[in-house]
């Protein structure tokens, strides 16, 4: 028996005879590999391949590719829906091998900069300015969506949006409460009225603002308001510049504390219950939003209203933005021009502009769309304000957000700095509160900056 155990040990050692990580890789790469030849990755089929993380555009999009089909009948065109996480794995994967490259691709606004990594000629996008010089586009689209979308003077995807931020209230509970929201310039002004009507105990209580004290979601809307930013536009990081210390000191008092006004709104279900019980007043909403609103809260119709966002000083920003989606073209594209006018036809056509916003409220890039009639057009739920005008009204002060493959690590890393910030004011108040922030943030930042100094370029 010890001698068949000693066979077996000798083997072992033979196998990790260069330590146990090469080991491991080799055991990961015959699993991947066995898992590969079962499982083989879809084929593209169409002339034109595109690839789309949001289920929510599927529809319309098949939709905009029937009718371009339509105009070309000797071009067919294959639209995958690709998980949002994976799509950036498997997109990585297909480029590397060069092996069922889309043509085309939409990527979500915090992974897009992860594909900008390296020498900029090796970037695996078309460069699309000259084609929107060209065309004019460059000056008709929002000028602060391209940069995040950007490296340098080159430019890699079209923005799909614009996503400007106002506040969505319960009018109804504002009016009852005699508060005027005309009146709220600032969010010092904001404050004040919320430490009034917030009821943090009793069997009905009740907060002024969502705000998550567990993500960077919030924090970094109001972050970009204030014109803060994780990275410059030199690609710099900056999540601990004295602006964004300033910042987090004042937020994490709103959503941590015996003073508190604000709490985390969530998702779904909870979030329908907090607009419909009054448990919540105020939420952080882009345009975007609105629809999720419309449709998960369809009995709060007519007690909604939007308001800009206070600004941090009179005169100041009264908008910032939350989210965002490119399309890119590949370079190994094999009809480049097609792709091109796929690319037009889906985010630059006006028709298809103006459906979109009709079916998603998501106002589109194109400024001289704005001045169609049906963005002012009434809107019931939201007890009669013409939505579009609202957004429309703010998007060309929507703060621009810039571009970097170190975005989705430092938004992770500032979820976890402004949780353990939240923790800390729950059980010390402000004892050494500034200390714990500047700590937290360097720590964080040189966290990030070790991450980016691994890459050469």
């Amino acid at each position: 028996m010890s001698s068949a155990i000693n066979r077996l040990k000798e083997r072992m050692e033979s196998f990790t005879a260069f330590g146990l990580a090469p080991a491991v890789l080799l055991v990961l790469t015959l699993i991947s590999g066995v898992y590969i030849a079962f499982n083989p990755a879809q084929t593209i089929r169409g002339d034109l391949a595109l690839w789309i993380f949001a289920k929510g555009h599927l529809a319309g999009y098949q939709e905009s590719i029937a009718r371009f089909e339509e105009m070309h009948p000797d071009l067919t065109v294959e639209i995958q829906l690709v998980h949002q996480h994976a799509i950036t794995s498997r997109l990585r994967a297909a480029l590397a091998a060069n092996l069922d490259v889309p043509d085309l691709v939409e990527i979500e606004i915090s992974w897009a900069g992860s594909f900008f990594r390296g020498p900029v000629d090796d970037v695996s996008f078309m460069d699309l300015r000259p084609w929107l010089e060209e065309s004019g586009y460059i000056d008709k689209i929002v000028r602060t969506r391209f940069a995040p979308y950007s490296v340098g003077d080159r430019i890699f995807g079209i923005p799909h949006d614009v996503h400007p931020v106002m506040l969505a209230y319960r009018r109804d509970i504002f009016e009852a409460e005699g508060i005027d929201v005309d009146e709220i310039e600032t969010w010092d002004q904001f404050i004040e009225i919320g430490k009034r009507l917030t009821r943090r105990g009793g069997t009905n209580p009740r907060y002024m603002i969502g705000l998550d004290p567990n993500s960077s979601d919030s924090f970094e809307v109001l972050l970009f308001q204030r014109g803060g930013a994780y990275f410059n536009e030199r690609g710099e990081l900056t999540i601990d510049d004295e602006l964004v210390v300033q910042t987090l000191l004042w937020f994490i008092p709103l959503v941590a504390g015996p003073d508190r006004i604000g709490v985390n709104p969530g998702w779904g279900a909870p979030f329908a219950r907090a607009v419909l019980d009054g448990y919540i007043l105020c939420y952080i909403t882009p345009d975007w939003r609105t629809k999720i609103i419309e449709n998960d809260v369809g009995d709060a119709s007519g007690k909604m209203a939007l308001m800009p966002l206070p600004a941090f000083e009179p005169g100041g920003r009264r908008t910032s933005t939350w989210g965002g989606t490119m399309l890119g073209i590949t370079r190994g594209t094999e009809n480049p021009e097609k792709a091109l006018e796929l690319a037009e036809h889906l985010y630059l056509n006006h028709e298809l502009l103006l459906e979109m916003f009709q079916k998603s409220n998501i106002l589109p890039p194109l400024r001289d769309l704005w001045d169609d009639p049906v963005f002012d057009q009434p809107r019931e739920f939201w007890s009669g304000q013409p939505l579009g005008r609202l957004y429309a009204d703010l998007a060309d002060d929507v703060p621009p957000q810039y571009s970097s493959p170190y975005v989705s690590i430092t938004k992770a890393k500032m979820g976890q700095v402004i949780s353990g910030l939240t923790a800390h004011y729950n059980r010390h108040g402000e004892d050494g509160f500034e200390e714990q922030v500047r700590q937290r943030l360097n720590e964080a930042a040189d966290y990030v900056r070790g991450q980016m100094a691994r890459n050469p370029f």
